[in-house]
């Protein structure tokens, strides 16, 4: 059996993938396990921004 990550926050039952993100949705900060910053961008905005960059008339 694999040792325990030490970034586990203390629950005991985390998994951290290579990006620092935890099967419960928190991430690593680089000091300890938080929640996500609100500020992270969804493909499905990036793609509604690319849709709406097509629809701006050329100048």
């Amino acid at each position: 059996m694999n040792s325990p990550d030490k970034r586990c926050c203390g629950s005991g039952v985390c998994i951290i993938n290579d990006a620092g993100e935890c099967w419960c949705g928190q991430v690593w900060d680089g000091k300890k396990m938080a929640a996500p910053s609100l500020t992270l961008r969804s493909a499905s905005s990036e793609s509604q921004e690319q849709e709406q960059e097509k629809l701006k008339p050329e100048s």
